[in-house]
């Protein structure tokens, strides 16, 4: 019979093995996130951008520029620091003259991504998470995932120099606006969660968030959750008694709803009981590009009654295009629909999407509305007013 080997040996054996894993993981945690985050934020058109003289004037005198969507912080990317690849960061939020991002956090994401079908039984996230060295509380923990993301973006603003505010409330961006009329070289962000799957069907939850610093919740993201149906989801179902719960006491607690992805079902159902403006963070219309993610006349004239405001989107699945000329079409088919006071900027920049432009690239956006003959007022009110004007009759006091 062969011999044990001594107990000596399988100690080092074992401690060898943990040291080669760690060294492996450490490895892993130094180089892959960016890689990840390389290939699934590409810009098609990168900078440098031709703008017209005009444009860039007009561009260079708006006051508020604004957009309703960016997943930037489920990379593992320091804001603070100008980058070669992805959407944004805050140097570049500043070379484009950004008053305000909605910082939307990712917090679930099935394998085998698609638009059409998609279940809640599997995610992606945790890899990525575990990758990225995230806290352990929040591997698991869709709740913690958003805590934690929120946490990095206090993080950086606290680590900006000052370059970097957080809105929570009402008082917040009054200050900031204030501060910004003599200093531009600041911007802030405030915090939305997308997919209310993040709640795990506890009402006790949306104060977790809330204190958190979240002021939006997009109900679904790709598949149907506790809330609701998803566009993409299995059932495509509406508004479930939880969810009916959860938006009278997100309501309560001035937190904005967001119908991006959510079922037409959902939409319907939700806009039958809701009291305030409705955000739609980040979207596309039928109009110009006929798809189930975008939103039908229907729905876009229902939600502008509500006093809500459109974010169009910046990438091909959205607007059917490669270029900001496609984007403008999209805006001025939702303005002449439903007027310019209810149409906003929703990126989704670094939402792991091929963006037709970075941060930087928001100029063409003037340029191509002035191209279709949108007045200089309507222009002021889509890249930002409008947002600034939501936010400040909405925002809790605090």
């Amino acid at each position: 019979m062969a011999k044990s080997p001594p107990k000596a040996t399988l100690k080092k054996l074992s401690i060898s093995l943990a040291i080669i894993l760690l060294i492996l993981y450490v490895l892993i945690r130094a180089f892959v996130p960016s890689i990840i985050d390389q290939k699934f934020n590409k810009v098609i058109n990168p900078a440098p951008y031709k703008i017209s003289n005009e444009a860039k004037e007009l561009y260079q005198s708006l006051d508020f520029i604004s957009d309703l969507h960016s997943d930037v912080l489920l990379w593992d990317r320091d804001i603070n620091q100008k980058h070669s690849y992805g959407h944004e960061d805050i140097p570049r939020m500043l070379d484009a003259n950004m008053a305000l991002q909605a910082f939307t956090i990712v917090n679930k994401v099935p394998k085998g991504l698609n638009m059409d079908k998609n279940s809640a039984d599997s995610d992606s996230i945790t890899l990525l998470y575990t990758v990225q060295g995230r806290p352990l509380s929040s591997w698991l923990d869709l709740t913690q995932r958003v805590v934690v993301q929120s946490d990095s973006l206090h993080k950086f603003a606290q680590d900006s120099d000052g370059k970097l505010r957080v809105i929570k409330f009402k008082k917040d961006l009054e200050s900031y606006l204030l501060e910004r009329q003599s200093n531009q070289k600041i911007t802030a962000g405030f915090v939305g969660i997308e997919g209310a799957q993040a709640l795990a069907g506890k009402i006790e939850n949306l104060d977790v968030v809330y204190e958190a610093g979240v002021r939006m919740i997009g109900l679904t993201h790709f598949f149907d959750n506790e809330v609701g149906g998803s566009a993409h989801g299995v059932e495509k179902g509406g508004l479930t008694d939880f969810g009916r719960k959860l938006i009278k006491k997100m309501e309560k607690k001035n937190v904005f709803v967001d119908l991006s992805h959510a079922s037409p079902k959902l939409i319907d159902e939700v806009l039958a009981i809701t009291t305030k403006p409705i955000l739609i963070s980040h979207t596309g219309v039928k109009g110009t590009c006929n798809n189930v993610r975008n939103l039908s006349d229907e729905h876009l004239k229902r939600i502008a009654k509500t006093g809500g405001v459109i974010g169009i989107a910046v990438f091909k699945q959205a607007i059917c295009g490669t270029t900001a000329a496609d984007m403008a079409k999209a805006i001025k088919y939702t303005v002449e629909l439903i007027g310019a006071e209810h149409v906003a900027l929703g990126s989704d920049f670094d939402g792991a999407v091929a963006s037709i432009f970075d941060v930087t690239g928001l100029p063409q956006v003037v340029d191509e509305l002035l191209k279709l003959d949108i007045s200089e007022a309507d222009i002021r009110l889509i890249m930002g007013e409008n947002v600034k004007r939501v936010l400040l009759e909405n925002l809790p006091e605090g």
